[in-house]
């Protein structure tokens, strides 16, 4: 389903996702993301190498370490963050150019990139953190996905506890123990937050045309 096209005025939003790795954050996101066409994927550039069926482009922008430093220095980015050894970092121009078009833009990113996000463009974010059912359905997940060696899925669990720890910063905490129902919940968010009235710079005047017929 999709809802209508944004009407002049319009400002967009930042939906910003959060999860500890293997949580759902991305499977989520992207379920949103297809069934909504006014949104866009924020996508990161990264110096982590590709999983198994990723590309550049389309999961992440792939690029070495001392391109995605040049471009930090460049202030290119919202925001950037090293996590699990690597740095990930949303670029900037485009997530400006959507807020003003009326777009929303979807964020995948951790809690380091979130509060960033959330501090440069405060009225414009919407913070959602997903948390696991238990560590146990956590970590079983994380083994079933089969894209990391044991170390680094150890490390992942690891961290887990950290990452969850920042979930009272978030403006809603999803417990992700059944995906279906997780949806539901995510886009009933994302739709209630699209209608504040601060977001529809259109409605002045349309009251004030409707009080003047």
């Amino acid at each position: 389903m999709s809802s209508d096209a944004a009407r002049p005025g319009r400002r967009g939003l930042l939906l910003v996702i959060s999860s500890p790795s293997g949580a759902g954050k991305t499977s989520l996101s992207r379920r949103l993301a297809g069934c909504h066409a006014e949104i866009e994927l924020s996508i990161s550039a990264t110096t982590r190498s590709p999983r198994p069926g990723e590309s550049d482009g389309r999961e992440y922008h792939f690029v070495t370490r001392q391109a995605f430093d040049s471009r930090a220095a460049a202030g290119e980015f919202l925001e950037w963050a090293e996590v699990h050894e690597h740095r990930y970092g949303t670029p900037r121009a485009p997530v400006l150019a959507a807020l003003s078009a009326g777009r929303d833009v979807l964020f995948d990113i951790d809690w380091q990139g979130a509060a960033a996000v959330a501090a440069a463009l405060p009225e414009d974010t919407v913070r959602l953190f997903i948390l696991p059912p238990s560590m146990a359905a956590l970590a079983a997940r994380l083994h079933g996905r089969a894209q990391d060696a044991e170390d680094v899925i150890a490390r992942r669990l690891s961290r887990a506890r950290g990452e969850i720890a920042r979930w009272g910063d978030y403006d809603y905490v999803i417990v992700n123990d059944d995906f279906d129902r997780a949806y539901a919940e995510i886009e009933t968010i994302y739709l209630a937050e699209r209608l504040r009235r601060v977001r529809n710079g259109w409605l002045g005047p349309f009251v004030d045309a409707l009080t003047s017929e």
